[in-house]
């Protein structure tokens, strides 16, 4: 479903690269867990495979279509919700759904069960026709997250959303990622929280210094490691070995 091809990205003069020859697979039907330190390069490649920055080298395939030569087309496979979602402030909840149902071309019967559905899921309904501005850090990133999923999309784009939702809302946003991977789409995302990328993810990615320095089920990366696999070594164990050692 996502495919980089030896990609590479610079900024600036600096010459030294935020991501460099990345080559990765991600499959159709898997929650694939993509980790670093801060300044991986992690949010590069994401603003990089949603069309935000262009890569310098190397070619990146949404469901077979290239993001570079083919974006808007890329982009309708895409549901992306940023690190730091901040959507329109002066529009309220109900409004920002409604213009991504425009956006994404989703039919009124469509919009109309999916977005009263959502809304209660995250528990949205008493702030749904309020300003954005007056919404919380976490009640925004529900929002976002809400319009990500409006049309349904084959891959599902998440850069940290765990960030600043509840306890109950983060229980409720992996079960979704669980649910959309089983009806054989693909949900990729960064996050910090290791255990939920250990308890969540069907395969990993590692980078370090804008290197994939290891990717694969959690099995394989303790296997790379010269680690047992029966021994249950943590994936925080693993990544510290990786990106410290």
């Amino acid at each position: 479903m996502i495919w980089f091809g030896n990609v590479s990205k610079t900024y600036g003069k600096s010459g030294r690269p935020a991501v460099e020859g990345l080559q990765l697979s991600v499959e159709r039907g898997e929650i694939f867990g993509f980790l670093g330190p801060n300044g991986a390069g992690k949010t590069t490649t994401i603003k990089m495979v949603t069309g935000i920055l262009e890569p310098d080298a190397g070619e990146i395939e949404v469901d077979g279509i290239s993001i570079v030569d083919h974006p808007v087309e890329a982009k309708r496979k895409i549901g992306y919700v940023p690190d730091g979602a901040d959507p329109y402030p002066r529009l309220t909840g109900l409004e920002y759904l409604t213009f991504m149902a425009d956006i994404h071309q989703v039919g009124a019967d469509i919009r109309k069960q999916r977005i009263p559905e959502w809304v209660e899921r995250f528990g949205m309904e008493s702030a749904i026709g309020n300003l954005i501005d007056s919404y919380s850090r976490g009640m925004k990133q529900k929002i976002s997250l809400i319009a990500s999923m409006i049309h349904q999309p084959p891959v599902w784009i998440l850069d940290e959303p765990m960030v600043g939702l509840d306890p109950r809302s983060s229980a409720i946003l992996k079960e979704e990622m669980r649910r959309h991977s089983d009806r054989g789409n693909t949900v990729f995302f960064s996050t910090h929280v290791l255990e939920v990328a250990e308890r969540l993810c069907d395969r990993l990615a590692i980078l370090k210094e804008g290197r994939l320095v290891a990717t694969g089920k959690l099995e394989q990366l303790r296997q790379g490691t010269g680690g047992d696999v029966a021994d249950e070594q943590t994936l925080e164990n693993l990544f510290l070995e990786l990106t410290e050692g």
